[in-house]
This record gives structure tokens, C-alpha cells and sequence, in this order.
């Protein structure tokens, strides 16, 4: 205690020191991770087929995450009564993949790797986009793993196979996923509106295991009846575009599209989702905060993440 009762030590507020995610500690030594969490940045965004703007999304996701750094002893939740992510759940931030310019092949491999090293760390990667193409990385990063379920939080199906030419651009990446053996099954949730993917990229996503309901679809069944289409008591990989939520509170992003989810939605279901199986990975992509000069969607996905975290590390420990 110094002299006048505050705690000693620094006080830290989130606009000092460097801006990591939630401000925890640097690992930019890929061969000594030692986590329970490894967050990589994968600002690459020659995906995107309208605006870019997404390769600087894991530096406003990191900015926008230090508000949530406060507090030497995890988050307490009066709702739920329970203490997220203590002290012992270890988090550190690799940094960023190396992205090279125009180069699309080489930049996913570079995130690929980063993926590839924090899965041999035993840590729990979460990779922040970058357009909707960075996925592709993070799920043939898996490619050496058990089987798991693929949940999409999205606007867009992306799930086309090829256009002109184009395989790993940011409308491909869950047709992608779908043909990977390893993939069980998809979860395409807030799809919605005119999409990307035409009628038989539906057709064929249906065909190769996919489940897929629109918000309004999703608002009539209930959060709990959505959980029940979800295979239980499996291993979940979870990939957020930022579009999947309402442009309302979601500016921030190159494709927005009206009538998405608003934050409870997407948090009550990512919740239950952590008491049905063991969530391995995840990704959020596509926030481009030059569009949103308020921060507000930067802000978004640093607490949607920090919090689905909580959860995944909270149901672990009982």
C-alpha cells in the first residue's frame, strides 16, 4: 500500500504501455510459446471483392481490447457470479503473420504457420483478420487434428468453390473448410439478405453437411434451439465475421449488411456453445476500422472475443 491505500505497483490504465491484446505479454518467439492462449494478427485483406481496409483490424482489435485489460484479478460478472479469465489463464500475443504484398499464396502460408506453431505450443490460437480469406489458413492448420465442427457467425454464406480463377479469395473460405476431411460438419449461422454465394453454392453447402439459418431464422428458434442443431459434446472451430453483426452496431467492416445480430445474440450463443464441447480454435475477421470513426466495431469484437474466452476457459476449470 503506498500512502495514500492504492494498491502499489503501476497502475497501467489502458492508454499507457503497449497496445498487445488486452495488454498481455508479447511471444514473438514462435518456438517458446508457453500459453493457454496464443492471439496472432493476419492483416491481409487482397480477399476482399469491394472495399478493403481489413489489414488493419488486428492493430484497432488490439487498441480497442486494452479498455478491457483492467483488474489484477480476471472479470467478475454479477450476472453470472463468476470470476473470467483469472490470473491463471495464460494469454500472450504472437504478433502478426508476415504479410506480403500481392501475394496471396505466401501471406496464408505465413499465417498457416503461425497457427501450425501455436497448435504445438498446446495454446488455443485466435487469430485476428483480416478479410474472411485468413480462415482458409486456420483451418488447413488443423489438418493434422481429431475431427471437429465448424460454427460460422457470418452475413455471407462464402461458400463459393471457384470465380474466375479464384479459390482462396474471401467468399471461398467455408467451401474450403467443407473439404477438408477433418471438418464434421458446418454451422452457418446469420446468413442473410443478397450473398455472395449463389443458389448452388447453398445447394451444395447443404449437400456437404452444412446447417444454415438466417437471423431471423435463428430470432424465431431461440438461442436454445439453435444450440440443439449444434453437435454436442464434439470440438468446436469458431470463425466471426464482424458482418454477421447489424451494421447499427457494426459499421466497420468492407461488405455490411442490414438486419444482422445485435452483441447478447452472438454472446448467449457463443456461451452455450462453451458448455456443449471444447471450443480448439477460432478467428474473428473483417473488421476495417476506417469505416467506423467511432471505434464502436473495433470495440465489438475485442469484448465479443475477451468474453467468449472467458466463457471457454470458465467451463474448462469445472
Amino acid at each position: 500500500m503506498s500512502k495514500h491505500g492504492y494498491e502499489s505497483g503501476r497502475l497501467n490504465l489502458p492508454f499507457v504501455g503497449h497496445a498487445t491484446f488486452g495488454k498481455k505479454p508479447p511471444c514473438l518467439d514462435w518456438d517458446d510459446i508457453d500459453a493457454d492462449v496464443a492471439i496472432l494478427g493476419a492483416p491481409f485483406d487482397f480477399g476482399t471483392q469491394y472495399r478493403a481496409g481489413a489489414r488493419f483490424g488486428p492493430r484497432a482489435i488490439r487498441e480497442a481490447s486494452t479498455l478491457f485489460s483492467f483488474g489484477h484479478a480476471g472479470a467478475y460478472d454479477h450476472e453470472d457470479d463468476a470470476v473470467y479469465l483469472p490470473g491463471d489463464v495464460n494469454i500472450v500475443d504472437m504478433g502478426d503473420a508476415d504479410i506480403i504484398h500481392t501475394d496471396t499464396e505466401t501471406s496464408h502460408a505465413n499465417i498457416e504457420f503461425g497457427v501450425r506453431k501455436a497448435l504445438a505450443a498446446n495454446a488455443l490460437p485466435v487469430v485476428l483478420g483480416g478479410d474472411h480469406s485468413v480462415n482458409i489458413s486456420c483451418i488447413r492448420a488443423f489438418d493434422d487434428q481429431e475431427p471437429f465442427h465448424l460454427v460460422q457467425i457470418d452475413a455471407h454464406l462464402d461458400f463459393v468453390d471457384e470465380r474466375h480463377g479464384v479459390r482462396h479469395g474471401h467468399g471461398n473460405p467455408m467451401r474450403r473448410a467443407a473439404e477438408q476431411e477433418n471438418v464434421s460438419g458446418l454451422s452457418q449461422i446469420g446468413i442473410r439478405n443478397v450473398s455472395s454465394t449463389a443458389k448452388e453454392g447453398y445447394d451444395d453447402a447443404r449437400a456437404m453437411g452444412s446447417d444454415i439459418l438466417s437471423v431471423r431464422q435463428f430470432r424465431k428458434l431461440g438461442v436454445e434451439e439453435v444450440l440443439k442443431r449444434i453437435p454436442e459434446k464434439t470440438r468446436y472451430y469458431v470463425t466471426i465475421d464482424i458482418d454477421g453483426f447489424d451494421p447499427s452496431i457494426a459499421p466497420g467492416t468492407g461488405t455490411p449488411s442490414h438486419g444482422g445480430f445485435l452483441y447478447y445474440e452472438v454472446l448467449e450463443l457463443l456461451q452455450g456453445l462453451t458448455k456443449r464441447g471444447n471450443v480448439i480454435g477460432m478467428d474473428l475477421v473483417e473488421v476495417a476500422p476506417d469505416y467506423d470513426h467511432s471505434g464502436s466495431t473495433n470495440f465489438l469484437a475485442a469484448q465479443i472475443l475477451l468474453n467468449f474466452l472467458g466463457f471457454i476457459f470458465h467451463n474448462k476449470s469445472r
